[in-house]
């Protein structure tokens, strides 16, 4: 008997309660996190333990992953690097350099107008924009 994993309904259970935002900002990964962090007081740090590692072409694309737990909250925030070597970890969002995704807790709607605002006027920072889950294809690319 062969036991199969499966992924979609991993995924449906991982996005069960995620907000997830798309931001247009050609910046190195680590630079981006540290002007977040330096603009909004978030902390966050690279987790190498949640790497999204992706094998594609007979070739292993890594997608670096930053981490910030908001304090007295159960919201989490994960920056994900869109592009690795000229691979896409969602391809069907070319565009965008990184996805925000907020996990954890309800995100209300001013908190997140609040956020998007205050990402815009980080230098770099050309657009800002909220996804919508069902638009995203590899949903499975993101959960970790």
């Amino acid at each position: 008997m062969k036991l199969a994993i499966d992924n979609s309904a991993l995924a449906e259970d991982f996005f069960s309660d995620t907000t997830i935002l798309g931001v247009v900002a050609p910046v190195k990964d680590y630079r981006f996190c540290w002007l977040l962090n330096q603009s909004l007081g978030c902390d966050f740090r690279l987790n190498s333990d949640i790497e999204i590692q992706l094998a594609k072409k007979g070739r292993k694309y890594f997608f670096s992953v930053y981490e910030y737990c908001e304090a007295g909250s159960y919201l989490t925030h994960y920056i994900y690097n869109n592009q690795f070597e000229g691979e896409y970890l969602l391809p069907e969002f070319r565009q965008l350099d990184f996805l925000w995704l907020m996990k954890g807790d309800d995100v209300q709607g001013n908190y997140l107008q609040y956020l998007q605002q205050s990402i815009k006027t980080i230098p770099g920072v050309q657009l800002i924009t909220e996804l919508e889950k069902e638009k995203i294809k590899n949903k499975t690319h993101l959960v970790f």
